[in-house]
């Protein structure tokens, strides 16, 4: 192992392998720190592969998918264990592992096991697994170290009946009851997954709504489906305790209601994974929550050092996280290959049904008074969704001068592969006319794009006749 470096990258998921491979594929000397025991951090450890297979899992043993359809009604089937779901999920795991040392394997990529402090501009100590010391003198350093659940002082933790995002994968039982306390991304997504799976979730959310990013008829279709599902939501629910009482947990809310439930998840966001790496004594930015902040190149305050993914905050998506990485290091080394990271950001949350969503909303557009028009396609229109029992909406959000696409959202089966349509149409700025013009496979749930557009038109010409009216 060498101990003088072009880039030295503090983390391995998303944006650490991404970013590490990016300098090494242009002849760069690459070291990559990673103190976990494994590769490819809460990505694909804790995270989003976890979180997704167990997703997966779940629909397959509850027979969801199956609900309704060829006379079939049935529940979770008897006798399931937590090891049948985490089987598959560990298999995942490795998998991933594997593919990531693969990586960096090809592009002949160090990597040193251990936690790293940034010592000085150009200089990344690391302490070993040994116990021992070595400094490694680099150009340019990267810090993706990424994220982990946000404690709140007063919630005792302890992995068997009070979880959080983390250690709810490592769960020894299925519960019978179960809180979710939190309706973000990782709340919602939990609390749905194990409403699919027969549990009695109550999720509550501090605020009015649930997933306020996504446009407002989207979740409303989601919490009609997810109470459909079983699912009790409290909003404007804020908690006054929490008291573990043996085998259960009762939770005491400000309005004095108190609920007692097998276990709860508190879903409370996350925080950057900051803490010892010296950021403070080189003088750079750290918000709320320790963020780190960064200017359009990912550059710190401190020009050698940059950094990428959870650890700088929203959006703190895997896809994002890997291209802010790749500008990052193109910018370091003036490579002239990925200036920036498109303005064109697909958003995916994979509660059941899944969400999808790409350009602005209906409600962002009333907002800014932006002028706008709306097409809308439904599942159970749709030859494909009639097949496989889908209730989904496809939502179209365009100009009405030009009918140029301003956004797309969905909410349904394959929601999450489907919005990249719209991703690319938004990407090229054209007009829905494209959907129009398109030729999808039939039946496919794709065609939804082609009467969502036409439902637009038809819109669009009862708003131009009424505006030549008026």
């Amino acid at each position: 192992m060498a101990t003088r470096y072009d880039l030295v990258v503090i983390g391995s998921g998303p944006a650490g392998e991404k970013g590490a491979a990016q300098a090494a594929y242009f002849g760069k000397q690459v070291a990559v720190v990673e103190r976990a025991p494994h590769l490819g951090g809460s990505g694909i450890n804790t995270g989003t592969v976890p979180s997704k297979t167990l997703r997966e899992t779940a629909l397959y043993f509850s027979g969801l998918r199956q609900r309704g359809l060829y006379g079939i009604d049935y529940s979770l089937k008897e006798n399931v264990s937590v090891h049948d779901f985490m089987h598959r999920e560990q298999l995942l795991v490795e998998r991933g592992r594997e593919i990531i040392q693969h990586n960096l394997d090809r592009h002949r990529i160090d990597v040193v096991w251990g936690a790293g402090v940034i010592r000085d501009p150009h200089t990344v100590r690391v302490h070993t697994r040994d116990g021992m010391s070595v400094d490694l003198h680099t150009d340019f350093i990267l810090v993706a170290t990424g994220s982990s659940p946000h404690h709140p002082p007063d919630i005792a933790f302890d992995g068997y009946r009070i979880f959080d995002s983390d250690s709810i994968l490592r769960m020894r039982f299925i519960p019978k009851t179960m809180a979710v306390v939190g309706g973000g991304v990782i709340g919602c997504e939990y609390a749905s997954v194990f409403a699919t799976l027969g549990v009695q979730v109550t999720l509550l959310e501090p605020h009015e709504r649930i997933l306020p990013f996504i446009d407002r008829e989207i979740a409303s279709r989601l919490v009609g489906q997810l109470g459909d599902q079983g699912l009790r939501l409290l909003l404007n629910a804020r908690l006054r305790n929490t008291e573990r009482r043996g085998d259960h947990v009762r939770l005491t809310l400000a309005s004095g209601e108190e609920l007692l439930v097998d276990c709860v998840l508190y879903a409370a966001g996350r925080q950057s994974n900051v803490a010892g790496l010296g950021l403070e004594a080189l003088g750079i930015t750290v918000g709320e929550r320790g963020v780190i902040v960064v200017n359009e190149h990912y550059q710190t305050s401190v020009p050698s050092i940059y950094a990428a993914g959870d650890v700088i905050g929203f959006p703190a998506l895997a896809s994002t996280s890997m291209e802010q990485a790749r500008v990052a290091v193109t910018h370091a080394f003036d490579l002239r290959y990925k200036a920036r990271v498109s303005a064109v950001l697909p958003l995916a949350v994979c509660t059941v049904p899944e969400i999808a969503m790409v350009g602005i909303s209906e409600d962002t557009c009333k907002e800014k008074d932006v002028p706008y028009l709306v097409g809308r396609a439904l599942s159970e229109f749709n030859a494909r969704g009639q097949i496989i029992g889908d209730c989904g909406l496809l939502k179209l959000v365009f100009s009405p001068d030009d009918t140029r696409l301003l956004g797309a959202h969905h909410i349904g089966e394959m929601a999450s592969e489907l919005i990249h349509i719209a991703a690319q149409v938004l990407t090229d700025g054209r007009t829905i006319d494209a959907f129009v013009e398109a030729v999808y496979n039939y039946p496919t749930l794709a065609d939804m794009y082609k009467y969502a557009a036409y439902d637009g038109l038809g819109n669009r010409q009862r708003w131009q006749r009424t505006s030549a009216q008026g």
